[in-house]
Order: structure tokens, then sequence, then C-alpha cells
């Protein structure tokens, strides 16, 4: 088989994961480091697209709750797996409950922090009876938990 010929087979049966972060989250690095560690979001996507090379990952990044819907909407039909950490939204979105209620891919609810060691608030998610699973508190991390979760559970792979 050509070279070329395998590229396109492996490209054609390669899974595809887009990772969402709502608002705030494009502060990664520079806002409150003790909660939210020290490293930016765009330089762990570069070690996690290393980590995972076998998968496609493709990065969204919107303080906008309706911009947030429109990816998900977006990819929820081809892709084979959302990893979303709605930031803020998490607590008050219905909007996005529905948003992932209404596509095929499933997708996995990701905090950084423990949202249960954190201000009462943040102990109600709206989204989770829509997700496959939460990963929280296991800073950055969970992203790379939640990408292993699909990768193991793709009946393609």
């Amino acid at each position: 088989m050509s070279t070329d010929l395998l590229t396109c087979k492996l490209q054609l049966q390669q899974m595809k994961i887009q990772i969402i972060n709502g608002p705030n989250l494009n502060l990664l690095g520079k806002r409150e480091p003790e909660t939210y560690g020290s490293e930016s979001f765009e330089s762990y996507f570069e070690k996690l697209k290393s980590r995972f090379p076998s998968v496609s990952l493709q990065y969204f990044q919107s303080n906008v709750e309706g911009e947030i819907i429109n990816q998900i909407h977006k990819v929820g039909f081809d892709f084979d797996g959302i990893v979303l950490n709605a930031g803020a939204y998490t607590h008050t979105s219905i909007a996005i409950h529905d948003a992932i209620g209404g596509v095929k891919t499933p997708v996995v609810e990701v905090h950084i922090s423990n949202i249960y060691a954190r201000e009462e608030f943040r102990h109600k998610s709206l989204i989770t009876s829509k997700c496959k699973g939460l990963i929280t508190g296991f800073g950055l991390e969970g992203y790379a938990m939640a990408i292993q979760y699909f990768v193991k559970n793709n009946s393609t792979m």
C-alpha cells in the first residue's frame, strides 16, 4: 500500500475530539493561578496533541454563551467526542444543557478545580445530566482524562 493511501486511510479513521472552553478560560495561566495553575491552555493543548497523536484534537474557546452553543451544534453530529468546560455557564445555562441534549456526540464535562470544594453556587451543574460524565478537580489533567475515556470507548480504535 502506498504511503499516501495509508495516510489517507488513517486520516479517515482518525478519531475527532473537540475541546470547548467557556468564559474566562482564555485567561488560564494569568487568572487565579492558585486555583487554575500557571499554564496557558494553548500551551497545554500542544502537550495534549503530542500525547494523543492518533486523535484529531480541535480547540474552541468563547466567553459568549451563544457561540459555545453554536460550536456544540457544529461538531455535535460528526465528532467522536466533546470535552466541555463551560466555566461559569455550567451553573447557569439551560441553553447549553439543551444544546448537549440535542446532539449525538457524547460530551464529558471537565472542570479544572473541584467545583464541590468551592463556593456553594458552584456545586450545582445544569449540564451534568446531559453529559456522559464529569471530571472535576484534577487540574488541566482532567482534559487528558476525558480524551482517554473517548479513546478507550471508541469502537473504531
